[in-house]
């Protein structure tokens, strides 16, 4: 069972010409509302794949019995849900250039009840994005402890993201919060590797680099028209973390988290195009040769 921890969100993603500077604006060119947030999206992606998963999230009371809530279980994601009755299902308003540049505005809503919930004691848990004193809590109680900051990463102070570094076997991030966690713990990309015993950093569409055992791997993407960006780096960790419990190499695992990006960035939205089993394997056959055996 993986357990993930944070946000359950509604996406409204438009597209833009530019993204505007500072006091300036833009024209949307085309507007859709989509069921988003990092951990539910990192869960939706592990139920499709076939993995049990427990998602654990902060949501309003217009969640219960919506469109959301029976799409969740559709696809059998365990829920645990602290409901906040007087508060929103946390929102993101997501806009996207015509070069795949991204900009994100997020209303916390129910997610702000987190901060004064209890944490859970886990087996195998995924941080994905939340409340930074409750993702410290949950690492701390954790057993198996794996993190991914994501856009919330400038919501950690120094203390904080040490506390939970210091807890985590598996570090995920993109290049633009490497950057962003370096400079809140003053230090070098290198002594922030070695850190964790399992470092993968995502580069958009110049590739993923795992770094483990004193060795660094690139994944390079597999080749796909792009719709949308949106969801890739949620996708990626849901194919590695379910590859991850099935016993695959962390190189296979980052292959098969590759693979699974490469579906959901083929349409818009994070859950439109989730892959299950069966596409991904042949997927990664095509792009990878043959999906090797377990090693544990």
């Amino acid at each position: 069972m993986i357990h993930i921890v944070g946000h359950t969100a509604i996406d409204h993603i438009s597209k833009v010409a530019h993204l505007p500077e500072k006091n300036c604006s833009t024209h949307i060119t085309d507007r859709q509302i989509y069921y988003g947030g990092g951990a539910a999206n990192i869960a939706a992606g592990i139920a499709m794949l076939g993995e049990k998963v427990t998602l654990h999230s902060c949501v309003g009371s217009d969640f219960k019995g919506s469109d959301y809530d029976r799409w969740m279980t559709k696809l059998g994601v365990g829920q645990q849900f602290f409901v906040v009755p007087d508060a929103h299902t946390p929102t993101a308003f997501m806009f996207t250039d015509e070069t795949g540049d991204q900009m994100t505005f997020f209303e916390w809503g129910a997610s702000r009840a987190f901060h004064t919930s209890e944490a859970p004691a886990l087996p195998f848990v995924h941080m994905a994005t939340a409340d930074p004193e409750f993702n410290c809590r949950v690492a701390e109680k954790g057993e198996f402890v794996s993190f991914d900051p994501g856009q919330d990463v400038f919501w950690y102070n120094k203390e904080q993201l040490d506390s939970i570094i210091s807890n985590a076997d598996i570090l995920f991030a993109n290049q633009h919060e490497v950057k962003q966690m370096c400079e809140t713990l003053g230090i070098t990309r290198d002594a922030l590797i070695a850190r964790v015993g399992m470092a993968i950093f995502t580069m958009s569409g110049d590739g993923s680099t795992l770094y483990t055992k004193g060795k660094e791997h690139f994944i390079p993407v597999v080749p796909v028209t792009l719709a949308d960006p949106t969801g890739a780096g949620d996708s990626y960790r849901a194919g590695f973390l379910s590859a991850y419990v099935r016993g695959y190499d962390p190189l296979t695992c980052c292959k098969i988290g590759t693979v699974a990006a490469s579906h959901v960035v083929e349409h818009v939205g994070c859950q439109t195009h989730l892959p299950d089993r069966a596409a991904m394997e042949a997927r990664y056959t095509k792009n990878f040769g043959e999906l090797p055996a377990p090693v544990r």
